[in-house]
């Protein structure tokens, strides 16, 4: 095919749209169903109704091609899970007495069976359920989900291409089973779940499917020779297959590397590649292999993870050059559009310049399908779209919105001196412990407390006027009062205000910065039914006043037990954000540091003897390719120093992690010098505390011993099972007795029963530490 006839065939796509629905209808069916008020068949058909609008508005606005699959009532790797038939031995009577129901037995265990451990997904803030698998699994082909979304949409007369996991990444994210082998890995059951596949794909194929698409983003991490070797068996058997669609194998969050020459020569019909960020050097390394000709090509490049308008002549500028590599090139997302919001056009109190400079899912469609006219017809086709875009660009640039002359100076004037504490930790321990006076094994929690409908209620009564701002404030000291109370009454240790005036740990410090813009309606899925609203970093960054220190203090004031003041990390404060992209991420973490350090001092300041600085998001953040790392570490792990390094040696600093693997950052964990680290650990079986001792941290640790992440209540002899274990990796004078995470998802009935099990664990062990 030539150049020009390339062009003239390219075509507009995405990989995946968000699945939530515009008022978020399909988490109101989920969690309706949960309770109780919705019945199976209403939640499906919500789901399908969901589907059905999303795909014609997809149709609608141009795509040429619309994805199916991807739609989850939880999570997709879960679906995969379902598809391949690898159901847990735990799980097993659950689904096969009702499907759905152990469907979200897996995804939220019961009170009499865990569920599957949740991570994230790469370097996202998506959770994922992670596949627990073992030498005796059997895998078994249940393709309905896949078959039937697929015959929903080419009911409607689209054009529609299925998205599966792909089988290299399914079993390089799963995990061993808890009675596999130590040194068991997934990856060996290739050859057992390629048969699997190729029944699926022949199943889509006889539905009516013409593509399939293969995700494999794994493949864009460092991976080994035998991890290589197994991707190209894998695709030449696929490949192979004679009763079979045509293949699209889908790479995105990266560059692919090494892997790209192997997939580039698999008897596959197609690749995704993305072609943003530091996936752009895709551009280079494909020229290197000598392109895909006689292929398709899907080119991913308009960034699907973030909320900017895209660089339509720079995009154009990539395209044209992708021409000359492929038979065919088609225009697409970077990645699936589930991590951004739906539609801009909802923000009502954003100011409109401003927001032309924001790209939802919807923007972002139209953008694919802008480059794909442009493409295919020229760029005079969409002259009026390209002088726009422009003009947005510069409006952005020259905004006073993205440069604050004092926040610059006062970066620039950082040394190494505000890295450092006044005194290293043995030091600070012996200060700490002689202010604090707490006991063995001291219990404490994350920092959140049930967020209940009356405190939502309470938010929005205020937003809407039925309530001023004094009465909004005597409710949230009530809550404070009950938490408090709460607290004391089941004998923690180190008390938590329960964080009830938060509406998001990001959230709530975005609205009171300078350089944040908050939306209404940017809901985004974290997990499951979980959605948050990013806010969106738009410029430098600086705290105008206090932001937490009342409410501490309020709560400081009401017990004699010491009260954590509760912060959230640059690291985080960046990740779970829409961050700027117009300067290094490194510069943007010091200027909210040094906004962090500010209200860090003056909770020292108002007598709050305990302040955590949570930093989830340390891991999450972490770059795919090992050679990425060192240089986003060293910037990581001195912001959050900036954060808290001018307190006193006697202020004790916590900081919290969860849901992702903490084995390669132990080291970076180490360099925070924090005083003490709260860490998930329940799912994982104290893994963390293991990986924690093999490196010899050397302050204080709580790995959870509470999966605040399910309905489920731990007993004390759970909690205390667990508690035991991580004693034989941290000495009893460094662990701390706390749960996973926050608990503003839970509800206060399981929440008291669960923290009381703990505290009461914390006793039994604490007792048993005596006698011996």
């Amino acid at each position: 095919m030539t150049t020009e006839t390339a062009a003239a065939a390219a075509r507009a796509t995405v990989y995946g749209y968000p699945r939530q629905g515009p008022d978020r209808e399909l988490k109101k069916a989920i969690e309706g169903y949960w309770k109780g008020r919705v019945d199976a068949g209403a939640l499906h058909a919500t789901a399908a109704g969901l589907r059905r609008d999303t795909w014609r508005q997809l149709a609608g606005a141009g795509l040429h091609e619309v994805p199916t699959g991807d739609f989850s009532y939880y999570d997709h790797v879960l679906d995969t899970t379902v598809m391949v038939g690898a159901i847990p031995a735990r799980h097993r009577a659950a689904v096969d007495a009702d499907a759905l129901d152990g469907y979200f037995a897996m995804a939220r265990g019961t009170q009499d069976v865990a569920p599957l451990e949740m991570t994230k997904w790469f370097d996202t803030n998506y959770h994922y359920l992670v596949p627990e698998l073992g030498p005796d699994t059997v895998f078994g082909a249940d393709s309905g989900k896949q078959v039937g979304e697929l015959r929903e949409a080419l009911a409607l007369g689209l054009a529609a291409r299925p998205v599966l996991v792909g089988p290299v990444t399914y079993l390089l994210l799963a995990k061993p089973a808890p009675d596999a082998p130590a040194d068991f890995e997934p990856l060996t059951l290739l050859d057992r779940l390629l048969p699997v596949y190729a029944h699926v794909l022949a199943d889509l194929r006889a539905a009516g499917a013409e593509w399939v698409q293969l995700d494999e983003p794994a493949l864009v991490q460092d991976r080994t020779p035998a991890e290589l070797n197994a991707a190209a068996r894998a695709y030449r058997d696929l490949g192979g297959l004679t009763d079979r669609p045509k293949l699209l194998v889908a790479s995105y969050f990266d560059r692919l590397g090494d892997a790209l020459p192997v997939l580039a020569k698999a008897p596959v019909e197609g690749l995704a590649l993305d072609f943003t960020g530091s996936a752009a050097a895709n551009l280079g390394a494909l020229a290197a292999v000598g392109g895909l000709p006689g292929k398709r090509l899907v080119a991913g490049v308009v960034n699907g993870r973030n909320i900017w308008v895209n660089d339509l002549a720079t995009s154009l500028s990539t395209l044209g050059t992708l021409l000359g590599l492929a038979g065919r090139v088609d225009v697409a997302t970077s990645c699936s559009l589930l991590h951004v919001p739906l539609d801009t056009a909802a923000e009502r109190d954003i100011e409109p310049q401003i927001l032309r400079w924001l790209a939802f899912a919807k923007q972002k469609t139209a953008e694919v399908v802008t480059l794909a006219r442009g493409l295919a017809r020229g760029t005079d086709t969409i002259a009026a779209e390209l002088a726009a875009n422009r003009a947005d660009l510069a409006s952005r640039e020259r905004s006073p919105i993205t440069r604050d002359p004092a926040v610059r100076a006062r970066t620039a004037a950082v040394t190494a001196a505000d890295l450092r504490r006044s005194l290293p930790y043995p030091e600070r321990a012996d200060a700490q412990r002689a202010h604090l006076g707490l006991p063995l094994l001291p219990t404490t929690t994350i920092g959140s407390f049930p967020q209940t409908g009356e405190l939502r209620a309470a938010r929005a009564d205020l937003r809407t006027g039925r309530i001023d701002t004094a009465g909004y404030e005597e409710r949230i000291r009530a809550e404070i009062r009950e938490v408090v109370s709460f607290q004391e009454k089941s004998g923690i240790d180190v008390l938590v205000h329960g964080e009830a005036e938060r509406n998001d740990m990001v959230q709530y410090f975005a609205e009171q910065l300078t350089g944040y813009l908050a939306t209404r309606h940017g809901w985004v899925q974290s997990y499951g039914t979980r959605y948050v609203r990013p806010p969106v970093l738009a410029g430098d960054i600086s705290r105008p006043e206090p932001m937490t220190v009342r409410w501490t203090a309020y709560a400081q004031s009401l017990t004699g037990r010491p009260v954590k003041g509760m912060l959230t990390g640059p690291v985080t404060m960046l990740a779970w954000s829409f961050v700027r992209d117009d300067q290094p991420l490194g510069d943007t973490a010091r200027q909210v540091a040094l906004a962090l350090r500010d209200e860090v001092n003056d909770l020292e300041a108002a007598g709050t003897p305990v302040i955590q600085v949570d930093e989830p998001a340390l891991r999450e953040t972490l770059p795919l390719r090992a050679g990425d790392r060192p240089d986003y570490l060293a910037w990581a792990t001195e912001s959050f120093r900036l954060t808290t390094a001018g307190v006193r040696a006697r202020t004790q600093i916590h900081t919290h992690m969860c849901y992702a693997e903490f084995g390669d950052i132990v080291q970076a964990i180490d360099d925070l010098d924090a005083d003490v680290i709260s860490l998930e650990a329940a799912r994982s079986h104290m893994q963390v505390a293991r990986e924690l001792a093999a490196h010899g941290y050397p302050r204080e640790a709580g790995p959870g011993v509470y999966d605040i992440h399910s309905p489920r209540v731990p007993s004390a002899e759970e909690a205390a099972g667990l508690l035991r274990t991580g004693l034989r990796a941290i000495p009893a004078e460094r662990l701390w007795v706390n749960p996973d995470c926050g608990l503003k998802t839970r509800g206060w009935p399981e929440t008291r029963a669960s923290l009381e099990n703990l505290v009461s664990a914390a006793r039994t062990v604490r007792a048993e530490l005596s006698a011996s």
